[in-house]
């Protein structure tokens, strides 16, 4: 098996949807390559775990992002896209069983790889979130006061703080208190707040 990066990407994918732990040598065994020939084409552990939980992340926000545009315009009246898509992701992060199980059994790994803003997770999804905000601006003519991909950064890292806080502050996460404070965020950022 030649075992491209994609190959690698969805089988790590899958032993994390099962609720294994990532073990390189045993993902190197089951796509019939060595560890060094894994290590050349997908990088280290965190690496190839970094790319697999976007992998799932993406497809998880796509989704999202699909049965919100299929529901009635009335479903979420007053409130914006973005702030209904993206609370949803909060709320599928909390309870996905790759990120629970990497929280729960390799904390400082987790947090590493999920809110590292050079690594392979936290980026793509501020530049998801940039797209989620920017077509709000574009759909609704807002004005923000200040960038998109600013904006999008703060409400990544803020969500991070509720999302993971029983790893960053041993408390229990609170993904209510989360969408109150990134919707007025966001409002206000919007200019919304005074409507």
């Amino acid at each position: 098996m030649t075992a491209p990066p994609e190959d690698v990407v969805r089988h790590a994918a899958r032993t994390l949807l099962s609720g294994q732990r990532l073990d390189t040598g045993v993902l190197a065994a089951e796509l019939g390559i060595s560890r060094a020939t894994l290590f050349r084409r997908a990088g280290n552990r965190d690496a190839i775990l970094g790319e697999a939980l976007w992998d799932l992340g993406r497809r998880t926000l796509q989704a999202l992002e699909r049965r919100h545009d299929d529901r009635p315009a009335e479903a979420e009246p007053g409130r914006l896209r973005s702030l209904v898509v993206s609370e949803d992701f909060r709320y599928a992060l909390s309870e996905a069983v790759p990120i629970r199980r990497l929280l729960d059994d390799e904390p400082a790994t987790a947090i590493r790889i999920l809110t590292d803003p050079r690594g392979r997770v936290q980026p793509r999804i501020v530049e998801a979130y940039t797209a989620l905000f920017q077509r709000d601006v574009d759909e609704h003519g807002l004005v923000p006061q200040v960038p998109v991909p600013l904006l999008a950064l703060a409400v990544v890292r803020l969500g991070e703080s509720f999302l993971y806080s029983d790893v960053l502050a041993a408390r229990a996460p609170d993904l209510k208190a989360a969408t109150t404070v990134l919707d007025a965020l966001v409002g206000s950022v919007f200019g919304l707040d005074g409507r």
